[in-house]
Order: C-alpha cells, then structure tokens, then sequence
C-alpha cells in the first residue's frame, strides 16, 4: 500500500514538471516571464543603408527571442529579426545607427552581446 502512495506521488511530480517543462519551451514561463507588453510593429524601410549580425547571449526560449526582436524594432529605423537557435539578430537599418545604441538596446533586456558586424 505505502509501495502505492509513493508512487501515485512520484508519478504526480513528473507529471507537474513535464508540463512546466513545455510551457518554458514554448517562452510561456521561467526563465524570462511571458511579458505581455504590445509588441512594436515591424517597421517597413524605405530603403536599406546597412544590415548588421548582432551575436546574442543569454537567450533560452522563444519569449527572449521576442523580448530581443520588439526591443531592437522599437528602435527607429530599425527592421530585426532574431533566430533563438543562431544566437543571432540581423538588423537592418534605414538610418546610419551606430552599434552601441543596438547593443544597449539589447542588453538593457537583459542579454549579452557579443558582437556586432557588418554584413552589407
């Protein structure tokens, strides 16, 4: 019987962080809280005077992913995309943006960069 309890109780806590497990992933909790603040629209350049490759880290889930791209999109003439599995953000910039503004942006997140470079 006790043989029975422990595991109804054991089956109860894998069953708890299996599912909390999934809502981390899915950037729905943990590590960076699911913000819930309007997100800035893309912003569609007119033209294009420089892309930049921002490496980020300290990004775990999709939600970071997010919190850096509205981040950098807030940003004036600035169009971002970020790709969690790359660590990276490619910036392009209607404007001449000098990189520590894009890396302040960043790392008031939270997050670290790495490096920034030209890429056309």
């Amino acid at each position: 019987m006790g043989t029975e309890i422990v595991l109804g109780v054991l089956i109860v806590v894998v069953f708890i962080a299996l599912s909390s497990s999934v809502k981390h992933f899915k950037g729905e909790g943990g590590c960076c809280g699911g913000s819930s603040a309007p997100k800035p629209k893309k912003q569609k350049l007119s033209r294009v005077v420089c892309v930049k490759q921002m490496q980020i880290e300290g990004m775990q889930c999709d939600n970071c992913r997010k919190n850096v791209e509205n981040g950098l999109n807030s940003i004036e003439h600035v169009n971002a995309q970020v790709k969690l599995k790359e660590k990276t953000a490619i910036v392009k910039l209607g404007e001449d943006i000098p990189d520590e503004v894009l890396v302040a942006a960043v790392e008031n997140l939270g997050y670290r960069v790495a490096g920034v470079k030209e890429i056309s």
